[in-house]
């Protein structure tokens, strides 16, 4: 059984290796070796700790950390499920998370920002692009969900 849980400063190194396995062995097909390399570096484990005091960060913990995701209002950051756990509805569960809390403080829509390798996932959740920006880490697609 999988539980989502808010994260706590001792997950920073589990989290760090969940997102760089993530980014080697998923983000790597749609991305070049040196995007992924910033991009493993930018979320190393003091970075996970220093994100997570500046947004609200989860993870999906069954038995282990098998997804995180974080928000800052209606957005939407780092949202990632191991590879080993794809397709068994962690990133779903995580996403419906932080939607019931941004719902319930009123907001009216989830935005996120996603790579190409994660644009479908969010298409199947309902999230609808709004445009498209160019960031450190590569093209990105900016997506929104109205929430009930």
């Amino acid at each position: 059984m999988t539980t989502i849980r808010r994260f706590e400063a001792a997950d920073a190194p589990t989290v760090a290796g969940l997102i760089e396995r993530c980014l080697r062995e998923v983000n790597s097909r749609d991305y070049s070796a040196d995007i992924i390399e910033r991009m493993c570096a930018h979320f190393d484990p003091s970075r996970i700790a220093a994100l997570a005091a500046q947004r609200e960060m989860f993870v999906a913990d069954s038995g282990g950390i098998v997804g995180t995701v974080s928000r800052d209002g209606n957005k939407v950051y780092t949202m990632f499920v191991h590879p080993d756990a794809a397709g068994q509805g962690i990133g779903r569960s995580l996403m419906r998370h932080i939607e019931a809390l941004a719902a319930a403080e009123g907001h009216e829509f989830m935005e996120t920002g996603a790579s190409i390798t994660a644009h479908e996932f969010y298409q199947r959740l309902g999230y609808v692009d709004v445009r498209t920006s160019d960031t450190e880490f590569g093209f990105n697609y900016i997506l929104r969900r109205p929430l009930p």
